[in-house]
C-alpha cells in the first residue's frame, strides 16, 4: 500500500476533475492553479517582445478551451530549446443540439449529439447534469462568455427493461434512442401555469419583442432549461444569446478500491494528464532559483478537440503551437549592465537570428501526454503478452511501428534518464520514477494522439506516454491513484533536466 502522502496528488486531482466538467472549466481550473504560483496571463493579439522577459512565467488561452503556459529560463537565448508537454482538455460526451426541444409520450426530452468516440452505452441510467459556456448580453450591449455548471441531476437516458427486449448484446440507435428525459410534460405545463398566475398580464405577454434572425432560444430549447442556465450564469433568460452545453455525470470522482488504490472518475482521458502536466510544470518551478541557470523555456500546451481529430483553430493540428514557438524562439535574452542591473537587448533583427525558429525546433522535445491502456483482467487476451501495463506502476511509454504514436528509441533513452533523475517530492519517494512499455497487438487497431501530428508539424522530437487506465471513453473510467504522483514527478524532472540532457543524446 502506498503511503498516504502519495495520495495527496490524487486527492487534489479529484478536486480538479470535479470542478472541470467541460474543456472550458478545465482551462479555468488550470488558470487558477497557474495564477496562484505567479504566472501572468498574456494575449495572442498583443506584442510579446517587450512584455515577456527571461525569468518570467506566463499563460494564454484560445477559445477558452485551450491553454498554453510557459516559464522562460534566465539564461534563455534566441534559438535555444523548448521542453514541451502536450495534453488535451476534451473528452467524449453528449452535446446539446442547436434545437434540442423534444417530447414524446408525455416526457420532455433533450436532443443531443455525440462528441468523439464514446462508449455510449455507459451513458444510460446515469445522473446527468449540464455544463458549458453561455454567451450573454450585458447592460452595455456587449456579449460576453460565462461558464455554467449545473451540478444537479436533471437528465437521464433510460434503458429499456429486459422484460421488453431480451438482447444478448445491448444495442441502440444513437439518433433515436439516446435522447435523455428531462421531466414530464404535465409538470412543465403546471409550472408554466403557475408562472403566468404569479405575473401580471403585462409581464407574461410581451408583444414588442425585437426581431431575432434565429428562432427565440426558448422555442429551440425547453424554457425551463434556459431558465436554469440563466440562473447559474447570473442573468435573465432574455439575455442568453446562445450556448455550448454538454451533459456530464454528476457523480463525483472518488478514490476507490480496498486500499484507495483506484480513481473512479469521468474524464480521466485526458484531464488526468492535463492536471499532471500542469502540476509538473508548477513543481519544477517550486524552488526560487529554478530558472536561474535555465537556458530553455518550459512549456505546457493543453488543447481542445483531440477526440474529434484536432483540426480546429484551438486543436493541436492548428498552427497555434508553431506560432507560439516562433514568437518565443526570437525573444531577446537578458544581459547585465556594468553596474550589475539586468537589461534586455533585442537580437531578433540580427542576421544570425533569422533562423532562430528552426534552431529552436531542432533542439526541442515534446512529451505527448495522453492516457494509456491498463491491462483489463477480464480481457487479458486483448493485450500483447509482453506489454500489459499495470496501474500504479508508473507512466506508460506508447510505441507503434506504424507511427500512430511518435515514440522512437532516442526518446525512450531521454525519458529513462529523466525518470532516473526525478527528485523526491516526499520522503517516502523511491529513487526515480518507474516506467512501462505498451504496444498494441498486431490484430488490433491502434488509437492515436496529438503526438504524431505535432511532431510532423514541428519537426521536433516527440514521445507518447500516459498513465494507464481502464474503461477509456466510458462515462465512468478507472485509473491508478498513485500514478498521478508518479506522472507529476516525471514531468517535473523532464522540465528540470532537459536542458542538460538534450546535449548528451547525439542524434540528428
Amino acid at each position: 500500500m502506498a503511503p498516504a502522502s502519495i495520495k495527496v496528488a490524487a486527492n487534489d486531482f479529484l478536486d480538479f476533475v470535479n470542478a472541470s466538467p467541460t474543456p472550458f472549466h478545465a482551462v479555468k481550473s488550470v488558470k487558477e492553479r497557474l495564477s496562484k504560483v505567479g504566472f501572468r496571463e498574456i494575449k495572442e493579439k498583443e506584442s510579446w517582445s517587450s512584455a515577456l522577459s527571461p525569468g518570467g512565467k506566463y499563460f494564454l488561452t484560445r477559445n477558452g478551451s485551450t491553454v498554453v503556459a510557459f516559464a522562460i529560463g534566465k539564461k534563455w537565448k534566441p534559438g535555444n530549446p523548448i521542453s514541451m508537454i502536450g495534453a488535451h482538455t476534451d473528452s467524449p460526451c453528449l452535446r446539446i443540439k442547436p434545437v434540442s426541444k423534444k417530447q414524446g409520450d408525455g416526457f420532455l426530452q433533450v436532443g443531443v449529439e455525440t462528441y468523439g468516440g464514446g462508449l455510449w452505452h455507459t451513458w444510460f441510467d446515469r445522473d446527468l447534469g449540464l455544463a458549458g459556456r453561455v454567451m450573454v448580453r450585458g447592460k452595455d450591449g456587449n456579449v460576453v462568455q460565462k461558464l455554467v455548471h449545473i451540478d444537479k441531476p436533471i437528465l437521464r437516458i433510460p434503458t429499456l427493461a429486459v422484460h421488453l427486449d431480451r438482447q444478448e448484446t445491448f444495442s441502440f440507435n444513437k439518433e433515436t434512442q439516446l435522447f435523455p428525459i428531462a421531466g414530464l410534460v404535465s409538470a412543465e405545463l403546471q409550472r408554466q401555469d403557475d408562472k403566468k398566475n404569479k405575473n401580471s398580464p403585462d409581464e407574461s405577454e410581451d408583444e414588442s419583442k425585437p426581431f431575432s434572425p434565429l428562432k427565440a432560444i426558448t422555442t429551440r430549447h425547453h424554457p425551463h432549461i434556459v431558465e436554469l442556465i440563466a440562473t447559474d450564469a447570473g442573468v435573465t433568460p432574455e439575455n442568453v444569446v446562445d450556448f455550448e452545453l454538454v451533459l456530464y455525470d454528476t457523480q463525483k470522482a472518488v478514490l476507490g478500491g480496498l486500499s484507495d488504490e483506484f480513481i473512479f472518475s469521468a474524464r480521466l482521458d485526458n484531464l488526468n494528464q492535463t492536471y499532471c502536466a500542469t502540476m509538473g510544470l508548477i513543481e519544477s518551478l517550486s524552488s526560487s532559483s529554478a530558472l536561474e541557470d535555465e537556458s530553455s523555456i518550459r512549456l505546457v500546451a493543453c488543447f481542445d478537440h483531440e477526440e474529434i481529430g484536432s483540426m480546429t483553430a484551438q486543436g493541436a493540428f492548428s498552427v497555434m503551437l508553431p506560432a507560439i514557438i516562433r514568437r518565443l524562439s526570437v525573444l531577446p535574452s537578458s544581459i547585465f549592465a556594468e553596474d550589475g542591473s539586468e537589461e534586455s537587448y533585442d537580437h531578433a533583427g540580427e542576421p544570425e537570428f533569422s533562423t532562430a525558429y528552426e534552431q529552436t525546433l531542432s533542439s526541442s522535445f515534446l512529451l505527448s501526454a495522453d492516457m494509456a491502456h491498463s491491462v483489463n483482467p477480464n480481457y487479458g487476451g486483448k493485450y500483447e503478452n509482453d506489454h500489459k501495463p499495470e496501474m500504479n506502476q508508473g507512466p506508460v511509454i506508447k510505441v507503434n511501428a506504424n507511427a500512430r504514436y511518435a515514440t522512437n528509441s532516442p526518446g525512450i533513452v531521454l525519458l529513462q534518464e529523466v525518470a532516473r533523475k526525478a527528485s523526491k517530492m516526499i520522503a517516502s519517494d523511491p529513487e526515480g520514477v518507474p516506467l512501462q512499455l505498451f504496444v498494441v497487438r498486431n490484430d488490433s487497431s491502434c488509437g492515436s494522439t496529438i503526438g504524431p501530428m505535432l511532431s510532423a508539424h514541428l519537426g521536433a522530437r516527440t514521445l507518447d506516454l500516459g498513465n494507464p487506465q481502464l474503461s477509456m471513453h466510458s462515462c465512468r473510467e478507472t485509473g491508478g491513484a498513485d500514478d498521478v504522483h508518479h506522472a507529476i514527478r516525471l514531468f517535473s524532472s523532464f522540465f528540470q533536466h532537459y536542458s542538460a540532457l538534450e546535449k548528451t543524446i547525439l542524434v540528428d
